[in-house]
């Protein structure tokens, strides 16, 4: 070792330098150290099962509303049954949904009050329109009471269709009638499918009958039955509107929760509110949350 020359303050302090020059020459021959972060575990997102209506599904708005919902919430992957309204709040009372987006206001109540849901919430409505063939064989065309074209259909024994399936719009149907002091099950002329909304429609077509449907189904698959046409809107008899429940006990509590928290805030009301305004030039849906 070399012997170091001088005052001894000048030597001490010499020493000093070279000694921390030695750890930092030993120090860059060490192999570096690994610092980069090994990048986190992508979440796996639990499913959220939403039980709602074959409008809404047929409408084509949860080809825009759930990924935006997935987006805000990756942790949730939502998949649609998508039913009758009553359907709906039967897989709810089994659990085999976690929240509900449906629209028969009375059954609605019922299955809050039985104990099934809590914190139904509005969320939007559109209306109901009754549409048939364009011969208008029971002179319904212009009128606007939904009733009176009710009776008239039946007074004409005109080919009514109906869902029949225990849905929201099946059970505005009966709403109808029941006003009109008539009761067409077991008619000739009354054909109840059992089938969705989409079905309903082609079966009207192809039998040259009336039926009731909403709107938003309407107007996103009037194209494929071409042979019918709107004849009777605006009665606000017809308006239906929809809400969104969350299932008690549900598999997913927290989901459902943070669905109808979504759905009914700022950002899900937007995402419907501007849905059908760029294919048809109105919306499909209006929102009705309350802030």
């Amino acid at each position: 070792m070399r012997r170091l020359i001088g005052p001894p303050g000048i030597r001490r302090a010499t020493g000093l330098v070279l000694a921390a020059l030695m750890v930092l020459s030993i120090a860059a021959c060490s192999p570096a150290k690994d610092t980069t972060a090994a990048p986190a575990e992508p979440v796996k997102p639990t499913d959220l099962i939403l039980a709602s209506t074959t409008s809404t599904q047929d409408s084509g708005l949860f080809d825009v509303l759930i990924p935006a919902f997935e987006n805000a919430s990756p942790q949730y992957k939502v998949k649609v049954i998508a039913v009758g309204s009553g359907e709906a709040m039967k897989l709810g009372e089994k659990k085999d949904a976690d929240v509900l987006l449906v629209h028969s206001p009375a059954s609605e109540k019922a299955f809050v009050e039985g104990g099934f849901g809590i914190g139904r919430k509005p969320v939007m409505y559109n209306d109901f329109v009754i549409v048939g063939p364009a011969s208008d064989p029971a002179k319904i065309k212009g009128d606007t009471s939904a009733i009176e074209a009710f009776k008239k259909i039946a007074a004409a024994k005109a080919v009514f269709v109906s869902r029949g399936d225990d849905s929201g719009t099946h059970n505005k149907e009966k709403s109808v009638w029941a006003s009109g002091t008539i009761d067409p099950k077991g008619q000739s002329w009354y054909l109840s499918v059992g089938q969705g909304m989409g079905e309903t429609l082609k079966v009207a077509n192809e039998k040259q009958g009336y039926t009731i449907v909403d709107r938003a189904t309407w107007l996103t698959t009037k194209d494929k039955v071409a042979d019918l046409v709107l004849l009777v809107e605006g009665d606000k008899k017809l308006f239906n509107p929809y809400s969104v429940i969350e299932v008690v006990g549900a598999k997913d509590a927290a989901g459902a929760k943070a669905f109808s928290d979504w759905i009914t805030g700022p950002d899900g009301q937007k995402v419907i509110g501007d849905f059908g305004k760029q294919k048809f030039g109105q919306q499909i849906f209006v929102p009705s949350a309350t802030p």
